[in-house]
């Protein structure tokens, strides 16, 4: 019998309405766990890399290894598919309370192919498993569609929905969870993914408790470990990331004015958590299992936005809608993020679409008559809200932002790529590497795109320590020297997490690779080592960058935008830092194993495991 896991997955085809069980083995999650791991190694062995948009496209939804059990923070589901917005692999993880439900129906994930003929939502109760018609969803908000959803099955189910940006195909649209409570699989356009599926929602509902080796053994390891974690990450836990804004501008690492300026005091203190939080609080929330309980729900009872009742923004949401678009109106980030959240969309590349736009206009290469009319200057209430809106609802000068910046600016001209600032096709996430210069070698090597997640590198110059790794104090932020080394590490050590469901955040608390292998023991049995823990994370990395190859992805793509390796910020704490990519991805390659082209040797492959690899890769010179 398998412990920590169900050993099934369930697949689903919507062109046939088929529905079967099938079985993952053992050696199958010890070599590539849950979540991204599994999902990576399916998406590659099984199927052609077909058109994001196609009916052949697979979505693979899956929790990982640990998620459902009592695990800290063990809640996380990812979601896997091609992106339709970059064209490559993307992974997409969201918290919240969905992918334990999922475990607690008896599943270790869903794989779901094929496109209905008109609007469904999967329901899946224990073994039971349904396609339901979604009719009377189509159209309506996440909010709307969860609460709906939740009535018309089981009013303790939980939601993963679209709403109307996914319905119409909007390339930046992620997957709302968990309803107000707002959780997000936001990067990449997978919410368009799922809409060109015809599928709007899957609700499940379950009430199986997962099967654990020695849950006696995991109770006495988190008796002392809880209470240092809730301590260590006690800051997150009154203000999420909502608290960071201040600190983030005070590192020169807030993006200000789509990255041109390098200072924004007075902004930053306006629009960071600890100067708003307390007046619109409505409550504190955690995921499944997690002691931080970062999570807060706000309201707003007057004034011009009142109405508006959900997830309170992110540090993400305040960056993009705030610093980036020079406005330092708070109840404006509000309204921005609650549409988001109602449409289904990912607020990193909405807001940065908008802070694109703003530039454009102001130099003219976009004017009134391509907006509508509308002015689209910097700080702008009206124009931050209309593109929202327009992006959401794919009308106006939405229809080509909501198809991110990169093509947008291919169709738009005029060099407006020179003002795109992505990487891949995936907008920035709005931590500046020129602040922090490890973080260059990971945005340009992430396999998603310019994924800050991929990595979280900053937190290493922070001062947050990961001891397990050898990282006891902060490195030289600004610094070229040994950054390669530092992605390199960072990047196998957080591929741990999504695999096995756990939240980053744990990294705040100094979680390493040696804590996970304990967990990981007590709940499966398995012998792990922190070393078989890296090598999970090293081997993950490397078969997600082996799916990117079989696209074209080489060297050629793992750079930055012009603005971030030639314009240094003109103020703040990183002034005049620009980081030395080129110098970099050599001493990178070299560390992970790669041809000069950023190929994965022959070698490497066979080392992790992987050489199954070249069976798929028509490529020459592997």
């Amino acid at each position: 019998m398998a412990l920590g896991f169900w050993g099934k997955l369930l697949e689903v085809n919507l062109t046939t309405k088929g529905i079967r069980e099938r079985e993952i083995t053992e050696d199958e999650m010890k070599q590539y766990a849950g979540g991204s791991g599994l999902a990576a190694s399916i998406l590659f062995r099984e199927f052609e890399d077909c058109p994001p948009l196609s009916p052949e496209n697979p979505m693979i939804f899956m929790p990982g290894l640990l998620t459902g059990t009592p695990v800290p923070s063990a809640s996380r589901s990812t979601v896997s598919s091609r992106s339709p917005l970059t064209g490559i692999w993307d992974e997409s993880n969201v918290g919240g309370y969905w992918g334990a439900e999922v475990k607690s129906a008896g599943w270790d994930g869903f794989i779901i192919r094929g496109t209905s003929a008109t609007p469904v939502y999967l329901y899946v109760s224990d073994d039971k498993v349904e396609i339901r018609d979604a009719s009377g969803v189509w159209g309506k908000d996440t909010f709307e569609t969860e609460e709906h959803l939740r009535a018309e099955t089981d009013p303790k189910a939980k939601v993963a929905a679209i709403g109307p940006a996914g319905e119409k195909k909007v390339l930046i649209a992620g997957i709302m969870f968990d309803g107000r409570l707002g959780r997000a699989a936001g990067r990449g356009g997978l919410g368009a993914v799922m809409g060109a599926k015809n599928l709007k929602a899957i609700v499940v509902r379950g009430t199986k408790r997962v099967p654990l080796f020695d849950g006696d053994a995991l109770k006495a390891l988190l008796k002392k470990e809880i209470p240092v974690i809730r301590e260590k990450a006690a800051g997150m836990s009154k203000f999420g990331t909502a608290g960071g804004v201040q600190a983030v501008e005070a590192w020169g690492d807030l993006p200000i004015q789509n990255w041109r300026l390098g200072s924004w005091e007075e902004g930053a203190k306006k629009t960071t958590a600890q100067s708003w939080l307390e007046d619109v609080l409505d409550s504190h929330h955690t995921c499944y299992g997690c002691p931080i309980r970062c999570s807060k729900l706000i309201k707003i009872d007057d004034g011009p936005y009142a109405g508006i009742h959900g997830h309170f923004p992110e540090y993400e949401t305040l960056a993009g809608f705030g610093a980036n678009c020079l406005n330092d109106d708070v109840q404006v980030i509000m309204a921005a993020n609650d549409l988001c959240n109602r449409y289904g969309l990912d607020t990193i590349s909405t807001s940065a679409a908008v802070a694109f736009a703003m530039e454009l206009y102001e130099k003219g290469i976009i004017t009134k008559e391509d907006t509508d009319g509308l002015e689209v200057t910097w700080g702008s209430a009206e124009a931050i809200l209309t593109l929202t809106r327009q992006i959401g609802e794919r009308e106006g000068f939405g229809q080509t932002l909501g198809k991110g910046t990169r093509k947008a600016a291919m169709e738009i001209g005029q060099n407006a790529i020179e003002y795109s600032i992505q990487t891949k096709g995936l907008e920035f996430a709005f931590h500046d590497p020129r602040a922090f210069t490890s973080m260059a070698a990971n945005y340009a090597t992430e396999n998603r795109g310019a994924c800050h997640l991929g990595a979280l590198t900053y937190f290493l110059g922070r001062g947050i320590q990961v001891p397990d790794l050898g990282y006891t104090e902060p490195p030289d932020v600004l610094s070229n020297e040994g950054k390669a080394r530092i992605a390199y590490d960072m990047q196998n050590y957080m591929s741990i997490f999504n695999p096995m469901g756990l939240c980053k955040f744990l990294f705040l608390a100094s979680v390493g690779p040696t804590q996970i292998a304990r967990w990981v023991k007590a709940v499966t049995g398995w012998e792990v080592t922190p070393e078989d823990m890296m090598a999970l994370g090293e081997r993950l990395f490397n078969l997600k960058r082996m799916y990117n190859v079989r696209l074209g992805i080489s060297r050629k793509d793992d750079t930055l935008p012009p603005r971030l390796l030639a314009h240094a910020r003109p103020s703040g704490k990183s002034a005049g830092s620009l980081p030395h990519l080129g110098k970099m991805l050599d001493e990178y390659y070299d560390l992970r194993g790669w041809s000069e082209e950023g190929i994965p040797t022959r070698e490497r492959l066979k080392d992790l495991g992987l050489a199954w690899t070249e069976e798929t890769l028509p490529i020459a010179g592997l």
